[in-house]
């Protein structure tokens, strides 16, 4: 038999529709995924295998090919997991036939537990289906852009008891209210000294420019950019969806809300940071870059040298850039009542 179910995969910090398609024939036992899997992909066999064992359904002990399609498309993580895992479950006769159109995505544990997926929030954007079943701690993100058709799971036997014993589905979980490291934003009235560091940072908060601050290491270019977040609004409803949607594929914490209403301070220093920087810091630069005024640091005395290429802004906003050259190290202040 053939199941086919949809599900989502991760390019960059967009999401991309991924079809699941899994066929049980007869034949020698064995499992096989084709579409340009990443390496993590094939180790599905182990935890998908394991994780339906565990929830009380039993291994089909025939021939499993697992077609991800697009086959150009390249697909990577372990939140294809759960699709496959239906997808056999359904091939195999243990799930009915007749179901409506399901999108799934998230990883097994070898317990049967559905653990969360780097990107839900463009995960969710992508997937299709009447019905589109997410890890419990991810549903409330994943509701802000699939709606209602978000079905909150902890583990694959909720899933077969909802299908086959027409159990209702698991209530989601409440949202919780320590947004504390996720909302804090650092204060302009904490830095001493620095008063054309000051004044620029308040120039280009009100005008929306970007910011170049140049000068040598200790001179407070880090605290001053780190800052610029206390000055600027809420983000928009637009903004904010852009700004959770890098958070949430970087593996970043949200809001209990599910969107990020305030910009993320974060700056590329040199372009040996930038180079040495692992993918999901990379994220959190282009971030960075993507709120209002950008803010690039140089870490070198000499005023004229030259910037990595993927720092120069290149959108449709104003080119206006404020340098500011501090030359003399200005003294670490210290929080206010220490």
């Amino acid at each position: 038999m053939l199941a086919t179910l949809a599900s989502a995969t991760l390019t960059g910090v967009e999401g991309r529709s991924v079809t699941v398609e899994v066929h049980v024939a007869v034949g020698l036992p064995g499992f096989s995924i084709v579409g340009l899997p990443d390496a993590s992909c094939p180790e599905a066999r182990n935890s998908v295998r394991a994780a339906i064992v565990s929830s009380g359904a039993s291994w089909p002990r025939r021939r499993i090919t697992v077609n991800l399609a697009p086959g150009g498309l390249p697909k990577a993580g372990a939140g294809l997991d759960l699709p496959i895992g239906l997808g056999a479950l359904q091939a195999s006769g243990q799930l009915p036939a007749e179901l409506p159109s399901i999108g799934a995505f998230g990883g097994l544990g070898l317990d049967g537990g559905i653990r969360p997926a780097p990107g839900a929030l463009p995960l969710a954007d992508a997937v299709a289906g009447e019905l589109v079943l997410v890890p419990m701690v991810d549903a409330q993100v994943a509701a802000h852009l699939a709606g209602d058709r978000v079905r909150p799971v902890r583990s694959l036997a909720d899933v077969v008891r909802a299908f086959v014993d027409g159990e209702p589905w698991p209530d989601p979980e409440p949202a919780s209210t320590d947004d504390a490291a996720v909302t804090f934003a650092p204060d302009l009235a904490d830095v001493r000294s620095q008063p054309a560091a000051r004044v620029a940072l308040e120039v280009a908060a009100a005008g929306g420019h970007h910011l170049l601050l140049v000068g040598p290491q200790g001179a407070g270019k880090t605290m001053l950019a780190r800052r610029l977040v206390g000055l600027l609004p809420r983000l928009s409803a637009a903004e904010a969806l852009k700004v959770s949607r890098v958070h949430s594929a970087a593996g970043l914490p949200l809001p209990s809300g599910g969107l990020y209403r305030r910009g993320r301070s974060g700056h590329p220093t040199t372009r040996r940071r930038w180079r040495r920087s692992s993918a999901a810091e990379q994220i959190g630069l282009a971030l960075a870059r993507s709120a209002r005024p950008r803010v690039v640091c140089s870490s070198s005395t000499n005023s004229g040298s030259s910037l990595p290429p993927c720092s120069m802004p290149s959108d449709n906003r104003s080119k206006r850039v404020l340098s500011v050259s501090p030359v003399q190290a200005a003294p670490r202040c210290n929080p206010p009542g220490s």
